[in-house]
């Protein structure tokens, strides 16, 4: 027959064996950034957790503590990165006090057009005027018909608008989300029918991975057209060994806080390899001015880039490959992760992409409580692009070549975008791999 231990002891065996538990969940907390939250939210080092008489009561705690949020892109670490590089570069500006096309801006362009092997780097106030200043200088106007693809941002075809021109819209790759070669011959015949004149199109490359310039070189040959490649969101990508920014009549560019090459503002660039067209543009972007500045040539606009944005960005331009190679490695390990539960993306051959969106595809019916479900664990997701720009009100009015685009219509229902960005570290993104399988699975 057993014997019963005297109280004291049974209670002295039992505290052992509970300090014993709480040191090793200590050294859990001390290496866990969620229990880490956890303890300060108690007030506690890991040392006095394992102390402490409510431990009990702050593991209850613990169970309704909300999950710690994961930023979609995490500006806050690549500044940390950084260091003082960002206050030090700011400072040089505010010390010589030049504030416009000051010569940090001729220094970035200088190495913008180094960094992508392009003559020439015109820098410029937003991704946005880079396109427009461009379709500006190649002289697009009324009657004109511009090709783009419907499934991007509203800047690819509203700068279209802008000049008088009509964007006639196209289909996209289902796998790529790129545009579908195939589709500008069609275009082609739809402008046509419509009096209008067909003279450019304007590719996207969205997410960060290149278009298949192969294909659009020949289509655009076939059909006496020029392109402008949309580069917002893959300055740095490249298409079989050849960077982006050597493609087509020109290259624009966006420097929003969001791109994978981000200032602290709006900033934007347009690459070419055609001086006459460079000089162009730097005329435009400053209302058209000549020789003198107060003899105006032609009709421009203010669109110059700060030079404390211009200061900024020569420093991130510093670790800018680094963290492209940083991206691909994590997307590597979504597609990894994620390719038995989600349509992942597809990368053409010999390409590398700058991923500025990891975006996957879901059954349009469970999107919503998908996009939920993540954001109960305080995972956060985007919808790129919601609705296709034919499809938005303002757009909707302006022609789909051929039979419409029934890929951008489905994919615009299915796309979700998961956290990216070059400091999301591998504890993180195993959490987001975690939710978005259990979520997919249910």
């Amino acid at each position: 027959m057993r014997t019963s231990e005297p109280p004291h002891e049974e209670k002295s065996r039992r505290g052992g064996a509970f300090r014993n538990y709480s040191s090793r969940l200590a050294a859990t907390c001390s290496r866990s950034r969620s229990y880490r939250h956890v303890l300060n939210f108690a007030g506690l080092s890991p040392g006095e957790f394992t102390q402490s008489p409510n431990i009990g009561k702050i593991m209850n705690q613990q169970t309704k503590i909300a999950p710690i949020p994961i930023p979609f892109i995490d500006l806050a670490a690549q500044r940390r990165h950084l260091g003082d590089a960002i206050d030090k570069a700011i400072a040089r500006v505010l010390e010589h006090g030049q504030y416009i096309l000051g010569p940090e801006v001729r220094m970035l362009e200088s190495e913008l057009a180094r960094f992508c092997g392009a003559n020439e780097a015109i820098s410029c106030a937003n991704g946005t005027d880079a396109l427009g200043l461009v379709l500006m200088a190649m002289g697009v106007q009324p009657g004109d018909a511009i090709i783009c693809p419907t499934f991007t941002f509203a800047a690819t075809a509203e700068i279209v608008a802008w000049v008088g021109a009509t964007p006639i819209f196209v289909d996209v790759f289902p796998d790529t989300f790129n545009i579908d070669p195939g589709t500008i011959e069609r275009a082609v015949v739809t402008a046509k029918q419509l009096g209008l004149k067909p003279v450019g199109v304007i590719p996207v490359d969205l997410f960060g991975q290149a278009a298949d310039y192969d294909a659009i070189e020949q289509a655009c040959a076939a059909q006496g057209l020029w392109y402008l490649s949309d580069a917002a969101q893959s300055f740095g990508a490249t298409y079989k060994s050849r960077k982006v920014g050597t493609f087509g009549i020109a290259t624009s560019t966006s420097f929003f806080p969001a791109k994978p090459l981000g200032c602290y503002g709006d900033g934007g660039a347009v690459l070419t390899d055609d001086a006459e067209l460079a000089a162009t543009i730097r005329s435009l972007r400053v209302h058209g001015q000549g020789s003198d500045k107060y003899d105006n040539v032609r009709i421009g606009i203010n669109g110059r880039l700060d030079t404390i944005q211009a200061a900024i960005l020569i420093e991130k331009l510093k670790i800018f490959a680094d963290e492209i190679s940083k991206r691909a490695e994590i997307a590597d390990r979504y597609n990894a992760a994620l390719a038995d539960v989600a349509i992942v993306p597809k990368l053409l051959d010999d390409c590398l992409s700058t991923w500025a969106q990891y975006t996957i595809r879901i059954k349009p019916d469970r999107r919503d409580r998908f996009v939920s479900d993540l954001k109960a664990e305080g995972i956060p997701t985007a919808i790129y692009y919601p609705k296709p720009l034919h499809q938005q009100t303002a757009y909707r009015h302006y022609p789909v070549a051929g039979n419409g685009a029934p890929v951008a219509d489905q994919i615009a229902q299915e796309v979700v975008s998961l956290p990216m960005h070059p400091y999301l570290d591998p504890e993180i993104q195993d959490r987001i791999i975690a939710t978005v399988r259990s979520a997919l699975r249910d």
